[in-house]
This record gives C-alpha cells, structure tokens and sequence, in this order.
C-alpha cells in the first residue's frame, strides 16, 4: 500500500523486517520444540537461539540464486549459526513457515482493525447520545419523508459498527491457524505432536486438516468482513456527504479554517473529502474480498496461485481498513452539527412531512382510509407546491381533529430516547489490568 494511506503500526506489521522477523520466530519454535524432543541437541538449539540473525538485504541478494523466497531465507539464518544451523527448518515444508507466519501477521494486524472497529463505533455512540433529542429530517429516496433525531441515524451507524466491530473479531480468531504439517501435509517428518506443540508457543490455533496449507477460506472470510466493515464505514461517509451538501448543510466534516484548503480555484469550497476518500476506499475492499474468494480453490492438496494474491490484498485490505477508520473517526468525533440548519429544513415542506401522523389521526376520527389518504395527500401537495402551510390547510378540510397532537414534534423525540438508549447494550465491561 502507498505509504499516505498506510499508518505507522499497521505498516510495521507488514514490513518486510517484520515478516522475515516472524519467519525466524516460527523456525526457532519449531528448534526449541525439536529440542525438547530430544531430535536436536542442547548446545546446537542454544547456539540456534543465540546466533541466528539475518538481514534483509542478504535475503535478497540470496534470493537472486535461489529463486525461492524461503530457501534463500534458511540459507541465510543457518550460515549465521554456524554448524548448528543445519537444524533450521528441519522437517519443514515453506508453507508450514509461511502460513504460520501470515496467521501471527494476520493476529496483529486485526488485532490493530479490531481496535479501529472499536473506537469507530464508541465515537458514534457519543455522538449519537449527544444528538438524541436533535431534530431533523429522516428522507427515503432523497426526499423529506418525517422527522428523526440525529441521534438516531447515528445510532443506527452505531449499531452496524458494532456488527462489523464482531465480525472482525471472529474473522481473525478463525485466520489465526497455523499448520506445521510438512509436505503435502501427512505429518511424515515431525508429527502432529510436534506441530502442536509449536502452535502452542506461538499462542495459534490448529488447521483441522492441513493440505499442506492452511484452507483459504479463512482469508476468505477475513477480506469478507473488511470488504463489509468498509461497506459500513462508506454507508457513514455517504450519509455525511450528502448532509454537507450546500442545498441541505446539516452536517459537515472537520475543516481547519485557515490552514486547510478546500479547492485550488475556490477559496470559499469545503468538500467532503474525508468521506469521499472513505467511500474510494471501500470500493477497493470490496475488489480484494472477491479476490480471496478466487483463492479458496487451489489444485488438489496445495498450489501458489494464491500466494501472489495474498502478498497484496492482505496487507493492502488491513492497511486500508485502518486507514478508513482512523478517517471516519476522525469525522465522527469532529463533524459540525448545524441544529440551526436541521430546524430550518424540518420546515421545508411547510408541515407536509407530518402527513402520515395527519393520515392517522383522520381514521381514528372515523374517516375510511382512503378517504383520509385522499385528504392528506391532496392537502400535503398543495402545501408543498404553493408555500402554504399544511397545517392551516388541514384546519378548513378536517376541523375534527387535534392540530395540535397531528403536529407536535415530541413523540418522535421521545421515541428517539429510547432507540438511543438502546445503545447501553453495546456497552463492554472494563478490561482488567
């Protein structure tokens, strides 16, 4: 990934000291369970964990001769070693050391998205309590439908962080798996004890069956669930950029006035540009989740057509998602809320939005529905089309009703509390020291 899109921790974690790093981790378990074993001797696995270094670049240079990423890798650690070093990798497979590897990645990484996920959701559950009681337009299709409160369109993003929030975490329990099977997975060299055992130390969870690799479904449903948390974070972004729009300005994204600038051309623009850039991404998430669905096949027990894909959509996905939800955080916490904007708009259709409180409130008067439906609709055009007051309107059409419960904003308000306060269910007990 680009390195503007890419945070300092998340990158680290991907880097390619930090790969070859988590490369010699798994190799030093698997000595240090070897040993115990007693198929290594003592002094040849202290000497193994005293000596066994590399550097990237004789990795590469290696590599030009072996054209094999891992071989060069081994050959590298064991010339640091010394004679002890023909202890590196035994019994190995290169996809025991990398799928391994790419689960502890996978673990760290997620855990960092998990975070992302986490503060996203808890920015909007404060946001969403500060605005429970704010009046504003709720629209389908674009156009005013009734009121809402802020509060609880925000609840609603709230609530579906939280999901996606869940999601991720089950997708990387279920993507931190190892397998230290050998070739073609029949435990032939070392056993299924000594994978075990290595699993153990390095805090992964066991394939059930490894084919040599580790299934791809769990990548799979890894990228699924960025792919969504994204599609979570787009839903977000598009909602505030529509609400910046100039004809409606009820909400904005954080501007630094004075520093920040919105157009080259055009001192006076504020664009949405955070949420614009949130949407681009998602758009990339959703590519690299169908390209782990296109890696689940691969030919009878193993193949590396998906190696080549996993080398990108991998760090480029995580890197990505927790580029987004720093962005959308970023939003969350900062947008400006202009209440002022949403009262002024709330009178846009001069009543007409309260028509089916009206439609109601005729039928419980004794109207047949569609009687009431015929009043109010005609009543609500006319109010709309030429600027008089819908209100005023339905007092000479239906005298018989109570003007002032059909057009009192309180019940949505009070509704909205309780919606809002169903965000307390999402609330996560403190985490112990």
């Amino acid at each position: 990934m680009i390195e503007r899109y890419t945070r300092p921790e998340i990158g680290a974690v991907w880097s390619e000291q930090r790969k070859l790093e988590t490369w010699l981790l798994v190799e030093l378990a698997a000595v240090e369970v070897l040993a115990e074993q007693g198929v290594v001797p003592a002094a040849d696995a202290d000497a193994i964990r005293e000596r066994a270094s590399f550097t990237v670049e004789a990795v590469k240079e290696r590599e030009k001769v072996t054209d094999h990423d891992v071989a060069a890798f081994v050959d590298v650690v064991a010339e640091s070693v010394g004679e002890a070093g023909r202890w590196i990798h035994h019994g190995l497979t290169s996809s025991d050391v990398l799928d391994t590897a790419l689960a502890l990645q996978i673990s760290r990484a997620g855990m960092i998205c998990i975070a992302g996920a986490r503060d996203f959701r808890d920015a909007l559950i404060e946001r969403a309590r500060e605005h429970a009681d704010t009046l504003c337009v709720g629209r389908t299709h674009g156009i005013q439908a009734e009121p809402t409160t802020f509060g609880v369109k925000l609840a609603g993003f709230a609530f579906e962080a939280h999901r996606n929030l869940r999601r991720l975490e089950r997708a990387v329990e279920q993507a931190s798996v190892g397998a230290l099977s050998g070739a073609v997975g029949t435990y032939a060299a070392n056993g299924p004890e000594f994978e075990a055992r290595v699993l153990e130390r390095l805090g992964l969870a066991r394939e059930d069956v490894s084919t040599q690799v580790v299934a791809r479904d769990r990548h799979a449903q890894l990228l699924s669930a960025i792919a969504l948390a994204g599609a979570g974070l787009e839903r977000f972004a598009t909602e505030i950029r529509h609400l910046q729009r100039t004809e409606v300005r009820e909400v904005e994204e954080p501007f630094r006035a004075g520093a920040q600038k919105g157009s080259s051309a055009m001192p006076h623009k504020r664009n949405p540009i955070v949420s614009e850039r949130i949407t681009g991404i998602a758009r990339l998430l959703r590519g690299y989740a169908q390209a782990g669905l296109e890696d689940v096949a691969l030919w009878h027990e193993r193949d590396i057509s998906h190696s080549s894909v996993e080398r990108v959509v991998l760090p480029d996905a995580t890197i990505l998602l927790d580029y987004a939800q720093h962005l959308a955080i970023r939003v969350a916490r900062g947008m400006v809320v202009h209440e002022d904007r949403m009262r002024r708009n709330l009178e846009a259709t001069h009543g007409a939005l309260y028509s089916q409180r009206a439609l109601l409130a005729l039928v419980e008067a004794g109207r047949s529905r569609d009687e009431a439906y015929r009043i109010v609709q005609a009543n609500a055009q006319r109010a709309w089309d030429e600027g008089i007051e819908f209100r005023d309107l339905l007092a000479r059409e239906a005298p018989e009703l109570d003007l002032d419960a059909v057009f009192d904003p309180s019940a949505f308000v009070r509704h909205a509390r309780t919606i809002v306060g169903r965000l307390d269910a999402l609330a996560e007990p403190a985490v112990e020291a």
